[in-house]
């Protein structure tokens, strides 16, 4: 039973309310209402930084600027959070905070090899030039976005796109794959946001994209998902083992959900129906990290499904959502949305709780502006599969 080894490690915590969504239909009309009139609002009126540029770190959830030193996967996220909403037809300035995010990522944040630096001062000034695998996925995923919504300037964002893939040869790692530039440097989920940026700029314009997300799907299907427990596995050495110690046992059920759905994705794509059903199994997997109690997915599990760390963050239930629109019933599905909506219920509407603890309470912090793209990519799915009706 999904839940069962969560259970038996004896956490405590809270049972969660009642459903909150009739059906499917009822969900996807609340997290529209929530997306145009709340959301994407207050993070432009809120989040934006008209002085210097960009987007800031986070939001309290009152609603009030918690601006840090700027990291680059923020801006590449919500970049690709505001095209995104153009494409969904949202009434507000898309176009402007789209290119405000863009311009400001490209100037600030870009190197002379065409990679991008991870993190600047207030003032602008460079504080970590180290090129990071994660952030040049964000800058592929956000130009790929705003190439499709908006292509007037498409030449200036594919050259953006094919800087970073030609700086990217320089992270090779001879085994195949990357190399990322922090301390475990041989990671599946760096490779899954690349999978994602390739696959966002395949949509409009195939080569050199396709091939890219076809090495990535071979390199989860032969190195990251484990052959007999048919579960993802997150770090590894330089010659793709899995990692000694405790760094090779960990799961998180979040990384199972996410990675199901890319590769269901791109496996009804191309006709590769093993490739959907390698998603399903990693679905099914991530079913096991889900604290029945509090109807939520904890953050990490061993590779014995034993859980390592109770708290849930938000991110791993946006990743649940998404798997189970492709893989769940209708029962599942609403248990997935309602988990996701109790994150947003704070005082200004339109931010978000960041990380639950086993007893069921939420932790004290600001909305970290990162997690939007994980938001906006739940209710893209719920709105496809429950479309809303004029």
């Amino acid at each position: 039973m999904a839940g069962d080894s969560v259970t038996k490690s004896g956490k405590v915590g809270v049972r969660a309310a009642p459903g909150r969504f009739a059906d499917l239909a009822a969900a996807s009309r609340a997290y529209d209402r929530w997306l145009r009139k709340a959301a994407l609002p207050i993070w432009w009126a809120k989040g934006a930084d008209r002085q210097q540029g960009g987007f800031i770190e986070a939001l309290s959830v009152e609603g009030d600027p918690r601006p840090g030193p700027r990291r680059a996967r923020v801006q590449g996220r919500q970049a690709y959070v505001y095209a995104t909403a153009g494409m969904l037809g949202w009434d507000g300035p898309w176009r402007e905070a789209a290119w405000h995010g863009v311009d400001f990522f490209v100037d600030r944040f870009r190197r002379p090899d065409g990679l991008f630096r991870t993190l600047v001062g207030l003032d602008g000034e460079v504080l970590d030039d180290t090129p990071m695998l994660y952030d040049q996925a964000f800058a592929l995923l956000g130009t790929a976005t705003l190439r499709r919504a908006d292509p007037e300037r498409a030449g200036e964002l594919r050259d953006v796109a094919l800087g970073v893939l030609d700086g990217l040869q320089s992270m090779r790692n001879p085994a195949g794959g990357y190399i990322e530039n922090i301390a475990y440097p041989y990671q599946a989920n760096a490779h899954m946001h690349l999978l994602e940026g390739a696959l966002a700029w395949a949509e409009v314009e195939p080569d050199p994209w396709e091939a890219m997300a076809a090495e990535i799907i071979d390199l989860a299907l032969t190195v990251f998902i484990d052959p007999k427990g048919r579960f993802l596995r997150e770090f590894f050495d330089a010659s793709w083992g899995v990692a000694g110690s405790d760094d090779g046992r960990l799961v998180e059920p979040g990384h199972q959900f996410e990675w199901a759905w890319l590769l269901a994705r791109w496996g009804r794509q191309y006709d590769r129906a093993d490739v959907v059903e390698a998603g399903r199994d990693l679905y099914r997997a991530g079913l096991r990290g889900i604290d029945p109690v509090r109807n939520v997915a904890v953050n990490e599990l061993w590779d014995d499904f034993t859980l390592r760390d109770g708290t849930a963050r938000l991110w791993p239930q946006t990743e649940r959502l998404k798997a189970e629109l492709l893989f769940g019933n209708e029962t599942s599905q609403l248990a997935a949305a309602d988990s996701l909506q109790r994150y947003l219920e704070t005082p200004a509407a339109g931010v978000w709780r960041d990380k639950m603890r086993p007893d069921g309470g939420f932790i004290d912090e600001p909305a970290p502006a990162t997690s939007f793209y994980h938001v906006l990519c739940a209710c893209t799915e719920l709105f496809r599969a429950a479309p809303l009706r004029p």
